[in-house]
């Protein structure tokens, strides 16, 4: 018996402009070979190629979205969308925006008591050494200080500053890019990930990095030699936690599809770093593996996000 498949042509938007073009280039290959094998009549689409505007002229009947980083996860691709009505796939514009924003998501969890680390910001315009160290002072932030731009992924432009020295280096060099920057305490113990899709938490995977801190090499390069360990060695009643937390995050953000939750596990409690609506699908990537572990296939798992695509996406969450 044929199976009628709710959509045939399928888009594969891959690529753009952000500093995570490579990543996103070989997710959507990724997907595009998946998409192939289970029989969808695949085409491609890369922003930095073409306008996105041009997308109206390729016929299609919906729009996997695998783009990474700005433009593609934080509302402009999904605005693009919206507005040119194509069923597309993760997150609406409102959710991918706030996710996406350090400075919003962490506001969002701390309303919804979602623990998450001692934070403060400044912009390029108020930044002064003196007025740095008042704020540190005040909120009784110690070293190591984690300092990041508030709205990259893959761990872009992550320094974590043992000194003051170290401190006024990192925001002097990074603010010379960003507009304004994240202050964050450093948060020690396991580094936890959870994967929720179509708000169902998949699992959790503990990562064991060798390098500092899991950054971007980390992240992407088989040389880095990060262990992954699933399902992450925390008790039984500390993964169901993880799992709810993580669920909770997805939901309060109102996202769609596919997420990944970063946590630290330190002395007992978990601690949200942030949600990603646009996880990585490479071969390295941890959906995908964590997505294996519950009896996903790398194809299931890339149809089951193609299934839940639709316009209108911040509606019937």
């Amino acid at each position: 018996m044929v199976i009628k498949k709710k959509f045939k042509n399928v888009l594969v938007v891959l690529g753009g402009t952000s500093g995570e073009r490579a990543i996103s280039l070989d997710s959507g290959k990724a997907c595009v070979k998946a998409l192939t094998n289970m029989g969808y009549k695949v085409s491609t689409f890369d922003p930095k190629i073409k306008n996105f505007n041009l997308i109206n002229k390729i016929s299609t009947d919906v729009i996997f979205n695998a783009l990474h980083g700005k433009d593609g996860e934080d509302g402009v691709a999904q605005s693009y969308f919206e507005y040119l009505k194509i069923p597309y796939t993760h997150s609406g514009v409102i959710s991918s925006f706030n996710a996406m924003n350090k400075l919003i998501s962490k506001e969002i969890f701390i309303k919804n008591s979602i623990k998450t680390p001692n934070f403060f910001s400044i912009k390029k315009s108020e930044y002064r050494k003196n007025i740095l160290l008042k704020i540190i002072k005040n909120k009784k932030i110690n070293f190591p200080i984690v300092v990041k731009p508030i709205n990259e992924g893959s761990s872009l432009g992550v320094e974590i500053c043992k000194n003051r020295k170290k401190l006024f280096k990192a925001v002097s060099s990074l603010l010379k890019k960003y507009p304004e920057l994240i202050f964050e305490e450093y948060i020690g113990g396991q580094e936890v990930q959870v994967a929720v899709i179509n708000g169902v938490p998949l699992g959790a995977i503990e990562l064991i990095p060798m390098r500092s801190f899991y950054d971007y090499k980390a992240k992407y390069t088989k040389k880095a030699k990060t262990k992954h360990v699933m399902p992450a060695r925390v008790t039984k009643n500390k993964y169901n936690e993880v799992l709810k937390i993580a669920k909770k995050a997805h939901k309060i953000l109102k996202c769609r599809g596919v997420t990944r939750s970063d946590f630290k596990f330190f002395k007992n409690k978990f601690y949200i770093l942030e949600t990603n609506t646009q996880p990585g699908m490479t071969s390295l990537s941890l959906v995908p593996e964590i997505a294996r572990h519950k009896g996903y296939d790398f194809e299931k798992l890339v149809e089951k996000i193609l299934l839940d695509a639709s316009v209108n996406r911040w509606k019937n969450v």
